[in-house]
């Protein structure tokens, strides 16, 4: 393994093959370097898994990419997917909420309305009157970072939080609105929230940006075949042009390699590499940074994980009424132990077509300090699931298949301060060069935050520091991407 890298041309190391370190190796690819990626399973890809469930192909994992940023959308064209980008069958979500499937209200920002009409038919008409004293209230100090959800409730009431703010953030981070960082998960509605002396206001003004910016066509987009399909086609296209990924091999220590650059031990051999990117989540992260950037690997250990569970169901179409839409996202105030649904067969127009005999819905479960829940096994999570599809939709065909897929400490969590964290962690490396990390535990949690993150390490061990300090300065913010995503 080492003598095969050590001589002529500059070699780089991606330690991780999810979506972020295959980002990497793309765009080191495109810097001329010679590249490696190391992955520690025995299969690419991490967050994005395909798969198939009574013979329909689904995705296990994230489902859909967010369109109006180019990273994902672009990497998945260089890679020979663009004819297989495809939006959304149809985008209409709904709420579970006080006993009925209503529809998801438009007009807000991550669930923060510019006005109170926006969540009229969601909230109690306490709730609305609410909402209404934003104007009246002085304006609130954020400072450097605050929480979401305690932020809104004290400008708009908790009605807010709990009923919108938290099944959209929940969806994403899988976290707790109370505790989430507003300038790392929202970071446009915190900027204008620092200009603005109303928290509605702020919210108009980034609707009013949003439109000045004439973004059109879809918001989110998928692919036929399932996003999972995408790591496979990078790493189609790395080997392609000579690199080599391997699976099955764990790096186990990263070391400054005397003479210059770094020596890494993966798989029981020793490699010589002259730069590092470092793409694995943060507890695996601050293990190989340990012995040469400790501060860095102290900020990272701390970073905190939310474990969730898939459940994917598939029952025979003419059996299965569902609602029209996409879906709906269950407040954890209701008390179900559903997070969300998807009619991923209803929702992708590519699932429906190569599959006519049948629907495929999937349901997640699982948030940050919900244990218990992910406890179960997997037919107690299918019954469970199951209940609450009747009680919302009035769903009660037996399914024809039914899959668990558990993310153990899948989710990164972004607390008050986290964007401080960020930035300490790279000041530790600032001083090794050659060394840079990615991934969903920095600058956002979907895809194209992942795939900018990657890309902006790539550039960084080039040398090149403006991805990062782009990043630094405004993370991407992942939005939700439908019921279930």
């Amino acid at each position: 393994m080492s003598g095969s890298h050590t001589d002529g041309g500059r070699h780089a190391v991606v330690v991780g093959a999810g979506i972020a370190g295959l980002a990497a190796a793309h765009r080191l690819l495109e810097h001329g370097a010679r590249v490696t990626v190391l992955e520690a399973s025995e299969r690419i890809g991490g967050k994005l898994l395909p798969g198939e469930i009574a013979g329909a192909r689904v995705d296990l994992g994230a489902e859909s990419l967010l369109a109006r940023r180019p990273e994902a959308v672009g990497l998945a064209r260089a890679v020979g997917l663009a004819d297989r980008l495809q939006p959304p069958a149809t985008a209409s979500a709904a709420l579970w909420t006080r006993g009925a499937l209503r529809p998801m209200p438009k007009g807000h920002v991550m669930g923060v309305p510019g006005t109170a009409a926006a969540l009229a038919g969601v909230l109690s008409d306490e709730g609305l009157a609410r909402i209404e004293r934003d104007a009246e209230l002085p304006p609130t100090e954020v400072g450097d970072d605050v929480a979401i959800g305690a932020y809104v409730a004290e400008r708009l009431g908790r009605e807010v939080v709990d009923r919108l703010v938290e099944p959209l953030l929940g969806g994403v981070y899988a976290g707790d609105a109370y505790r989430i960082s507003m300038r790392s998960a929202v970071p446009q509605l915190f900027e204008a929230a620092r200009a603005h002396a109303t928290l509605t206001a702020a919210v108009r003004a980034v609707q009013a940006r949003t439109v000045a910016a004439q973004q059109t066509g879809p918001v989110f987009t998928g692919v036929a075949g399932g996003v999972g399909t995408l790591p496979l086609a990078v790493a189609d296209s790395l080997r392609s042009r000579g690199v080599r990924v391997l699976t099955g091999t764990p790096v186990t220590e990263l070391r400054r390699d005397p003479d210059d650059g770094w020596r890494l031990v993966a798989g029981g051999e020793v490699l010589h590499a002259d730069a590092v990117v470092v793409a694995v989540p943060a507890p695996a992260a601050a293990g190989l940074l340990r012995a040469e950037a400790p501060g860095a690997a102290a900020e990272l250990s701390a970073v905190e994980y939310a474990s969730m569970a898939l459940i994917t169901l598939a029952y025979r179409r003419d059996e299965a009424r569902l609602p029209e839409g996409s879906g709906f996202l269950v407040p954890p105030v209701d008390g179900r132990t559903i997070k969300a649904a998807t009619f991923a067969s209803r929702k992708w127009g590519w699932i429906a077509e190569e599959n006519p005999d049948l629907a495929v819905v999937r349901a997640s479960v699982g948030r940050h300090g919900e244990t218990e829940i992910l406890h179960r096994d997997d037919d107690e999570l299918v019954e469970l699931s199951r209940h609450d599809l009747k009680a919302a939709t009035g769903l009660d065909a037996a399914p024809v298949a039914a899959r668990v897929t558990r993310w153990d400490d899948g989710l990164p969590q972004y607390p008050v301060g986290h964007h401080a964290r960020v930035a300490r962690v790279r000041e530790h490396l600032a001083g090794l060069s050659g060394l840079a990390v990615c991934g969903a535990a920095y600058d956002g949690v979907g895809v194209p935050a992942c795939i900018a993150s990657a890309y902006a390490a790539a550039d960084q061990v080039q040398g090149d520091l403006r991805g990062v300090q782009e990043l630094t300065a405004h993370p991407v913010q992942s939005l939700h991407g439908g019921a279930g995503e």
